[in-house]
């Protein structure tokens, strides 16, 4: 169990801070900056989550889709602090820190499937927005991805556990997906048309 006693510490007024395994690093280090990314896009799940329970999507009940949505991003936002958790303690031989797993990842893979046999068949890209549940939830997923790549940038200078990549790679397809069930289950995506102001559009 976390407890928190105090909440500021004054420890990082000199622009560095503490990892889980009790070094210091400076606040722009890549690991930082990875699992500042996580706690960023979990911030803002929150802000898709209570637009979800304040503009309720066409064509679905908006009782039954905020129980299912709400108890979904409430486990994301927990996998989000164990990702978080993962990433501030560095890899060491005899590790025993919490490590995100396979089946983490395997779960988001369920409710995409299930989501997914909701929706229209796509024929384009879309573009960002719709409802401002749909509009919100884009925005998490670009996030996510910037995540993942943060990720991966400090995968190329220190170890980092492989299933973290995974975990944000399939959250941000299901976040896709989410966005589409909040836009009328596809029914309000908005399409993109390849070179549509062009001049010489025919």
């Amino acid at each position: 169990m976390v407890y928190l006693s105090r909440i500021y510490t004054k420890t990082g007024d000199t622009g560095d801070t503490a990892l889980g395994d009790g070094s210091r690093v400076a606040k722009d280090h890549p690991r930082v900056a990875a699992y500042g990314s996580v706690d960023e896009l979990n911030a803002l799940l929150g802000v898709f989550l209570a637009s979800v329970r304040s503009t309720p999507t066409p064509g679905s009940t908006p009782k039954g889709r905020e129980e299912k949505l709400e108890a979904l991003i409430r486990s994301i936002q927990n996998d989000l602090f164990d990702v978080g958790a993962d990433l501030c303690v560095p890899i060491q031989l005899d590790d025993k820190a919490l490590r995100v797993v396979a089946a983490q990842a395997e779960s988001l893979e369920s409710e995409i499937d299930q989501f997914n046999e909701h929706l229209q068949p796509l024929r384009s890209f879309i573009l960002p927005g719709g409802t401002t549940a749909a509009a919100w939830c884009h925005l998490a997923r670009t996030v996510c991805r910037r995540a993942e790549r943060d990720v991966v940038t400090l995968s190329h200078a220190e170890p980092v556990n492989p299933q973290v990549i995974v975990y944000l790679n399939r959250l941000s397809d299901l976040l896709f997906v989410l966005a589409r069930i909040c836009n009328g289950a596809g029914s309000e995506d908005v399409l993109w048309i390849p070179g549509k102001s062009r001049s010489d559009q025919r």
